[in-house]
């Protein structure tokens, strides 16, 4: 079952792998994504990142959204992790439920502009969220499990 489900553009790092995974007792990483899934290289970095008692699966978001809506995670802790919010749009558009998405750390690049600290978004992303966001899904902003969860959709407004 999906316990949480975090936009981060790091993947699996500290924050992840030790602080979310442990507050929210996960035994799986899903991170969704096809270029990644395709990477051998990417692919090796997010096991190393993984902590050990925490199974890892990199998919392209058509196969995950296959492999949830088929429970084969049912048992499980399942957090789902994207670098940007298209991905989790998709996995939506598939049939996956989601009730709330967190978003982390978006990384600045030329096309971004700067939501808070550590989000960073371009115009297609915004609109992804707002896409999201109509599906009925609560979309929040928290760095770590401690901060207090504030409503991203005001953050984009602001």
């Amino acid at each position: 079952m999906i316990i949480a489900n975090r936009i981060d553009g790091r993947l699996i790092h500290g924050q992840v792998a030790n602080l979310w995974a442990t507050k929210l007792n996960i035994t799986r990483f899903m991170v969704i994504d096809d270029e990644v899934a395709q990477s051998t290289i990417d692919k090796q970095g997010l096991k190393l990142a993984t902590p050990a008692g925490v199974r890892l699966s990199v998919l392209p978001v058509a196969k995950a959204a296959e492999n949830i809506l088929a429970g084969r995670y049912d048992s499980q802790r399942l957090m789902v992790i994207a670098k940007k919010p298209d991905r989790f749009l998709e996995l939506i558009n598939q049939g996956v439920d989601l009730d709330v998405l967190n978003v982390g750390n978006m990384s600045q690049t030329d096309e971004t502009k700067s939501i808070t600290r550590s989000i960073n978004v371009t115009d297609k992303d915004i609109n992804d969220f707002k896409a999201i966001q109509q599906k009925g899904v609560k979309i929040t902003a928290q760095m770590v499990p401690n901060d207090k969860a504030e409503d991203f959709m005001t953050l984009i407004k602001g």
